[in-house]
Parts: C-alpha cells; structure tokens; sequence
C-alpha cells in the first residue's frame, strides 16, 4: 500500500513534520455520471480545525491573523450557485476578535457569506471567504474559542444544496511564544538544465516572544545539485533504493530572533538544476531552537516548486514466445526510462507509471511477478491473482534517468493460436506522460507462437 504522501513519509524520516502533502498531493478528481446513472451531490465546506493567536508584544496590540474559509461541491454535472455561508462566533467571546470581509453581512454575533458560484474540488480552488482574528484586548495565553459554521447553495439534483449540520468549527487559541515563519518562496517554470538558481529565503518571528536559537532543515530532489554549504550546516545524502535519492541539510543558528525580526542565511541560498531534472522541489522548514514550540507551525514550511524544460521518454518492450498445448512458458515484459530525466510523484506517491499486459488468446497466466494486479479487461477487480485477462504492474514512485525493470510471466499454453498476441502499453496513475516526447514506444507486442 502506497503512503498517502511518499514525500511526507520522507520528511517526517528526517526532522521535518509540517503538512508536506497539503501543496502537491493535489485534489481528488471532482465526481462525474453519465446520463443513464442516478446523480447526487454534496455541499462541503474547507475550514482551518485550528488557529493560534499571539498576544501582543510588551503590550502592545495581538499580531492579526488570516482565516481562509472555502465552500464546494462534488459533482460537476451541477452548476450550484447562490451559496451561503453562516459563520457563528459567539464561542470566541473575550478569546478574539473578528474582522469581516466585504462578501459578509455581521449581524450581532453571526454573519451571512456570500459565494455567488460554488466550484468542485480542482487545481484551481481557492477559498472565497477571509476572516482576519486577533485575540481580545486583556485575553490570557492559554484562552480558546470556536467558531463554526453551515452552509447552504442553490443547485444539485433537488435544487438545494447543504452541508453537513454541525460539521464544520475551528478552534482560536491565545498564545504566547515564538512564531517563526518562512516568506513566499514562488516557483520556477521551464528552466533548462544547468540553470543556477537562487533561492529567496527569510525567516521572520511573527510571534510574540523571541526564539532563542533556530534550526533550518532543507530537502533538495534528485534534479538539484549544488546545494549552497553554509558552516552551520551537515549534509547527507539518501541512498537506500527504497526512496528516491535526494540531498538533506540540517542547519543549526544559535542566535536570538526577537519579535518582528527576521534572518537571512550567511550567502544566498543556491541550487543548480542537473541534466536529468524534470518536475523538482526545494523543502524548507524552521523551527524555534531549545525545545520550544512554535505557536502556529502553518507557516513554519515552504516548498520552491522548479519544473525543468526536459523530457523523460518512457519505452516498452514486449516479447515472443512459443509452446505446444499444454507447456508452459515464460514471457518477459520491460519498462526503461531512456531519458534524459528522471521522473518522481513526489507529492503524491503514486507509481510513476504503470505496464500493462493484455493477455495472449489461448493462454493462461500461472506465474505473476511482484507487484503486479489481475484485473477484468475492463480494470475491474478479479479474485484470483492467477488467470485473469489483464495485468497491471506498477513501478515505484520514481524512475531515475536510466531505471530499467523487467516482469516475467508464466503463460500456460492453453490452445495453439498461430500468431496469437496480447497487448503490452505503460500507463500513468492519472493524465498522460506530458513529458514523453515519444508515444511510439509507449506500446509493444507479446507474441506467442
């Protein structure tokens, strides 16, 4: 079983515990029918479960912080419009206090959001409601309240739309402490390999106490080499076939960052693209030095998203056999990234492709090699591993520049037909290979007799 995040997975191997999968993992694709198949949909709304608020420093008045609030829907064979959003903060009475946005009308302690088109679940998402919070004048570190929220939408198959009753709240707390956060890091498109680039880093204490010494952790992907060294650093390198090799820097800085002070590394941070780059990322996280917490970890985390002008051709290979009724033989499928690029689902943890076999007529499979799934002709699930029609084996969440991977099936000649075939292609997990320059080579033939 593939981890929710394969990237996570690492981060959390090395130090870093910030929500990695939240950037890249991206969204579930939103539900479709046909028109013959009964439709529903569903109203959901996308709230922070929890918001720190730091109190004031020497006094003065409580950093101000941001509440994204979203509202969507399943299905996109509905148009769902009119949406309303009801958010309630009575719970935060003496804990915060609320500024509301243009799109909602306050009335005593609620307010009415409008969403005037509700979207589905996509790479294009964005929440629609901002409310900004602050804690209350003379609340106390350790304070909390709550908000919640329900909402409702014009559209879906009755008309009407709601979310879950009493589903939705985010818990405020006062707190005291330091708040590192890392600034905008944005992405870089179609650079070309060998590209320097240098990276903007700061780190600024939001919080309202200071940080008595930090620590800097950087994860580099296989595309990204040369890594600035800075002398408070140690690097490392992973290497264990298990996961894709990557470089890692732990950075320890001993100095204090007082509230509303910020930091910047000795030298630029930089990093050189290598020939095989392709789809990278630069991981960086910071946190308070001495075992103290940082009061809001959200920001605590930044990835630099670097996709490559490369190309990665992925190529199949079938295979020809031959056998009297009744023999058995064996069949050896192969994959090969002849690249220039490597290829990884970072964020994700899906394979990185999956080849399939559509088994010859007049034969049986016997033998399966690891890794790969019967299915019906259809991709359906079949109950037995031997036997079935179809085969899917899926390769590892990465595949480096040169990988090469072979499968060998066991075929029980069953019947003897001449020129018998079955089908042999690669596959994404979803999409297509819009980094193959070659399609041709994305199928093959496994002959028998």
């Amino acid at each position: 079983m593939r981890p929710a995040s394969a990237w996570r997975a690492l981060c959390v191997g090395t130090g870093i515990t910030a929500a990695v999968g939240l950037l890249t993992a991206g969204f579930a694709a939103p539900a479709s029918a046909s028109a013959d198949e009964p439709q529903s949909d569903q109203l959901w709304l996308n709230v922070p479960y929890e918001q720190a608020m730091p109190l004031g420093t020497a006094g003065g008045q409580p950093e101000s912080r941001s509440l994204d609030i979203g509202l969507y829907h399943d299905n996109n064979n509905f148009t769902v419009t009119e949406g309303e959003v009801t958010v309630d903060i009575s719970g935060l009475a003496g804990v915060a206090e609320v500024t509301w946005p243009a799109n909602c009308a306050p009335a005593g302690t609620t307010a009415v959001c409008d969403v005037p088109e509700v979207p589905v679940l996509g790479p294009e998402y964005r929440s629609q409601i901002r409310l900004t919070v602050r804690a209350a004048d003379g609340a106390a570190a350790g304070a909390s309240g709550r908000i919640t929220y329900e909402a409702s939408a014009t559209g879906g198959p009755e008309g009407t739309l709601t979310a879950p009753h009493e589903s939705f709240d985010t818990t405020l707390t006062v707190t005291s402490g330091p708040d590192l956060a890392i600034g905008d890091i944005p992405p870089v498109g179609n650079a070309g390999p060998g590209t320097a680039l240098t990276v903007p880093f700061r780190v600024t204490n939001k919080g309202n106490e200071s940080a008595s010494g930090f620590t800097v952790r950087l994860m580099a992907s296989y595309g990204l080499k040369e890594l600035t060294e800075y002398d408070a650093c140690t690097y490392t390198r992973s290497s264990d076939g298990e996961h894709v090799p990557m470089t890692y820097a732990t950075c320890s800085f001993d100095q204090a960052l007082a509230p509303g002070h910020s930091f910047e590394l000795p030298a630029p941070l930089k990093v050189r693209l290598a020939a095989h780059a392709l789809n990278e990322r630069l991981d960086i996280s910071v946190e308070p030095g001495g075992g103290v917490e940082d009061i809001d970890s959200v920001d605590n985390y930044a990835i630099q998203e670097i996709q490559a002008a490369n190309t990665a051709d992925f190529s199949v290979t079938g295979d020809t056999v031959s056998g009297a009724q009744g023999e058995t033989v064996t069949a050896r499928l192969a994959f090969k990234n002849n690249g220039p690029a490597w290829f990884g689902n970072l964020g994700s943890g899906d394979p990185a492709a999956k080849v399939r076999l559509i088994v010859p007529a007049g034969t049986t499979v016997t033998g399966v090699p690891s890794g790969c799934t019967p299915h019906t002709l259809s991709g359906g699930y079949y109950p037995q591993r031997t036997g079935a029609p179809r085969y899917d084996c899926a390769l590892p969440y990465w595949v480096l520049e040169d990988m090469e991977r072979s499968y060998d099936f066991s075929l029980r000649v069953d019947t003897v037909v001449p020129g018998s075939t079955g089908a042999v292609s690669i596959h994404p997990e979803f999409g297509e290979f819009a980094f193959d320059p070659d399609s041709t080579n994305n199928t093959a033939v496994l002959n028998v007799n």
